[in-house]
């Protein structure tokens, strides 16, 4: 494998958004990500109603900051817009974990491929079950059939699965960008308070004629919470984001 571009210090920066988050849980993400073997900038931008974990995570490659309020999964990501100065930005979930080493190859492919504006791993479960995160655009049928259980078939074959590909939407527990799109982008559409945002950036990111990459060479764990399945307000943000989706891209 050619090794990762040396000509320059490699910078990545990295949110995440927190709300009432299991300490430990997002100890082991934080932990994760601080062993990453380039220069780094952590931001947890955390959205819970008390400052119950700055103390904890006192770090010089941390900033912490505290919302006082709920201000959505979308729109706390973007309160670092401008402050980021890297070349790759990671969109990252409280609950995931990772071994360092898998940054090398990923950025290996962000550089090599020029038209690729965000990459993403293989994700498995914590019992090393395989996570589907590949998915088509979603449409009002399909997601209807999920919530009743009738869907159940991968959209991609296991075959595809198994190989590095551009799928149409990737989902953002782990979204590794070069950090230039991501700004181009002006991050993700606020008009989501939670849920579909990650959806409604893969378009975007094609509607600009770049590509998202699926790379499962490599693998990242995520607990997966599912909370929408299980609180009724959560499930409710999920409705008014897919009508919100379904009105913007007319599907």
């Amino acid at each position: 494998m050619t090794e990762v571009r040396k000509n320059k210090t490699i910078i990545i920066s990295a949110t995440i958004v927190l709300y009432k988050e299991n300490v430990q849980t997002l100890k082991a993400t934080v932990k994760s990500f601080l062993q990453i073997p380039f220069s780094k900038k952590l931001y947890l931008i955390d959205n819970s109603p008390k400052n119950n974990l700055e103390h904890v995570f006192k770090h010089p490659e941390i900033e912490f900051i505290f919302n006082n309020k709920n201000l959505g999964f979308g729109a706390a990501h973007n309160l670092v817009l401008e402050k980021l100065n890297s070349e790759y930005h990671l969109i990252l979930n409280p609950d995931v974990t990772f071994k360092a080493s898998i940054f090398k190859e990923l950025i290996l492919q962000l550089q090599q491929q020029k038209n690729v504006a965000m990459i993403a791993p293989k994700v498995v479960y914590p019992n090393g079950e395989n996570q589907v995160i590949c998915r088509k655009n979603p449409t009002a049928k399909e997601m209807i059939s999920r919530r009743i259980g009738l869907f159940k078939k991968n959209e991609y074959s296991e075959a595809k699965l198994s190989k590095s590909f551009n799928p149409e939407f990737i989902h953002g527990c782990f979204m590794l960008f070069k950090t230039a799109d991501f700004i181009n982008l002006k991050g993700f559409d606020e008009r989501y308070f939670l849920y579909l945002e990650d959806a409604d950036i893969c378009r975007e990111i094609k509607k600009v004629g770049k590509e998202i990459l699926y790379y499962p060479k490599v693998q990242i764990t995520h607990i997966h919470r599912k909370g929408s399945a299980k609180n009724i307000k959560l499930l409710t943000h999920h409705i008014s984001s897919a009508r919100k989706y379904f009105k913007k891209w007319k599907n």
